[in-house]
């Protein structure tokens, strides 16, 4: 029970993901060790906390709840039931270390981790006051909301300023054509008086002047 026993710690303390299937990504491709890339402080925290939590899980599962909780099977045969808990532990420990490989590789950690330590390098750079709770609700979130609301209400301007010059544009074509109209329309009109003045000299003429004049 005792040898178990320290085998158990020794899993739960050693996380290597070279148990990880080989067509998968590995532990140091998921996250780079001090041999490949030098790791932050925060991805060695991140490293740090799933070891612990992965030896918490595992001392969770020790041979003495499994054999309690398969006590029967257990007091039938304690051999098989000691490989069957070292074969339920191995596999437990290689899932685990999967799910987190492949938490790494998706999430890409190591970039996010590396865009949060530019953030605080530009944070202490920065010669603005970082900005604090103030302890009002409505007051924090009025601060935290009105920027946003600033920037739409800039952009709407923007775009009614867009929308005003294009009316103002249309505004003038529909001027100029309104100017053409008319112009024609007077054009039109001087026709038509002096057609009616033609057709009036020449009902003056037919009357001064009867066809029966000219007849030979």
């Amino acid at each position: 029970m005792e040898e178990n026993t320290e085998t158990k710690t020794n899993i739960a303390t050693n996380i290597d993901c070279s148990a990880v299937n080989p067509t998968s990504m590995t532990a140091e491709q998921a996250v780079p060790t001090s041999s490949q890339h030098s790791e932050s402080g925060r991805l060695k925290v991140f490293n740090k906390v799933m070891e612990r939590s992965l030896a918490k899980y595992i001392d969770d599962a020790s041979f003495q709840r499994f054999a309690k909780t398969f006590h029967p099977f257990y007091k039938r045969n304690p051999q098989v039931m000691e490989d069957i808990h070292k074969q339920f532990i191995s596999d437990l420990q290689r899932t685990i270390q999967e799910d987190i490989c492949r938490l790494v590789e998706q999430g890409d950690l190591q970039c996010k981790l590396d865009e949060l330590d530019q953030l605080e390098r530009a944070a202490e750079n920065s010669k603005e006051p970082a900005w604090r709770p103030s302890g009002v609700p409505e007051e924090d979130l009025c601060d935290f909301v009105m920027p946003y609301y600033l920037k739409q209400e800039a952009s709407l301007q923007e775009e009614l300023k867009k929308i005003q010059a294009e009316n103002a544009a249309l505004s003038q074509q529909v001027q100029a054509a309104r100017e053409v109209i008319a112009s024609t329309e007077l054009r039109i009109a001087a026709a038509v008086d002096e057609w009616e003045e033609c057709v009036k000299e020449s009902r003056k003429m037919t009357a001064l002047c009867p066809a029966d004049t000219f007849d030979v």
